[in-house]
């Protein structure tokens, strides 16, 4: 059988520099991951032979396409556009999604088809949960959902709330009064706000009580109206409290609540996210979007070591619990 035979012209030499990276490096990385094709850069032009051919062309195409639009590309990026391409989906539409622009001029888009899909469902639907690894982008996506959300007034407030869950150190032991106790559990969010709208800015919003950071048992007994709502570390929360959240949600709101079910840090490791999915079943307005090892966009070391814990669980290691949710491995 002939191989498939595929030709891309790129458009300008700054495009064509720009999409085989320095020294090539770029064009390594897609040799690489297609072992069974043959390319051949000449000029402007880049010809393919394989039975991949025409994925890889597609894979150019998409390539160009995100160059034009003015991204920029790097071994990471393309290695998730690859893992996109596999997938059939199309990275110059996951890659290019606005979500917010940043205080410093940043934008802040979705790096994976996962955290597309995440951005989407907490446009979508009342309450979302995000489960993932480490590295996901759980946090940091939703509390840019939630500044957007008050800069166009589709909320009043935003309220981010977490476990106080001891992990290897006494919370009666640590300096200060309670607000300083609880502050070493709330700073990933506080981290993520600063962020999105610089430190001045986050604090104005904290004294005018447009944002307030709080532990989740500060939520008992409230309504929460016309916010947006982020539970993070939710696998640290009990059973108990979970359903004390959830019926938290008043009118106008939108929550988002974030687990990673192998960083359990409950003393007797019963999570109030284990069979949540299998009980909220079929609730209109309700979503879980499930991340991955593909979704990780820290260091390339984060994804490998996700890889390994899922690797290890999946050889029956003996740190998961008879329900399927694992238990914490041991942080230093």
């Amino acid at each position: 059988m002939a191989s498939t035979q595929v030709k891309i012209s790129v458009p300008g030499n700054h495009l064509m520099a720009d999409l085989l990276g320095h020294r090539d490096e770029l064009l390594r990385l897609v040799e690489e991951a297609f072992q069974s094709v043959q390319i051949h850069v000449r000029g402007n032009e880049i010809a393919i032979v394989g039975d991949e051919a025409d994925k890889v062309g597609h894979l150019f195409e998409e390539l160009v396409l995100l160059l034009e639009q003015g991204q920029r590309l790097e071994p990471a990026s393309v290695v998730r556009t690859i893992d996109m391409v596999r997938q059939d989906e199309r990275p110059s539409e996951v890659l290019t999604a606005e979500v917010l622009r940043s205080a410093r001029g940043r934008t802040i888009r979705p790096k994976s088809a996962g955290q597309k899909r995440y951005v989407d469902a907490i446009r979508e639907n009342v309450i979302t949960f995000g489960i993932g690894p480490a590295g996901t982008g759980k946090s940091w996506l939703a509390v840019a959902m939630a500044v957007q959300a008050l800069q166009t007034k589709e909320v009043e407030r935003i309220i981010l709330t977490r476990p106080a869950v001891e992990a290897g150190e006494r919370l009666g032991f640590l300096p200060g009064d309670l607000a300083a106790k609880i502050d070493p559990y709330l700073r990933p969010l506080y981290d993520a706000l600063y962020d999105m709208v610089e430190p001045e800015g986050a604090q104005r919003l904290i004294e005018r009580g447009m944002v307030e950071v709080a532990p989740l048992a500060f939520m008992r007994g409230r309504t929460l109206n016309r916010s947006f709502i982020i539970l993070d570390e939710a696998q640290n929360a009990t059973p108990e409290q979970m359903k004390m959240f959830l019926t938290r949600i008043g009118f106008g709101s939108r929550a988002v609540v974030t687990a990673d079910m192998t960083q359990i840090d409950l003393p007797t490791g019963r999570s109030g996210m284990t069979s949540l999915e299998r009980i909220l079943a079929g609730i209109e307005g309700i979503a879980f979007v499930h991340l991955g090892a593909k979704d990780v966009v820290r260091h390339r070391i984060v994804q490998d070591i996700v890889n390994a814990y899922e690797r290890a669980e999946r050889g029956g290691q003996p740190d998961r619990l008879d329900d399927g949710a694992a238990t914490a491995p041991e942080r230093s």
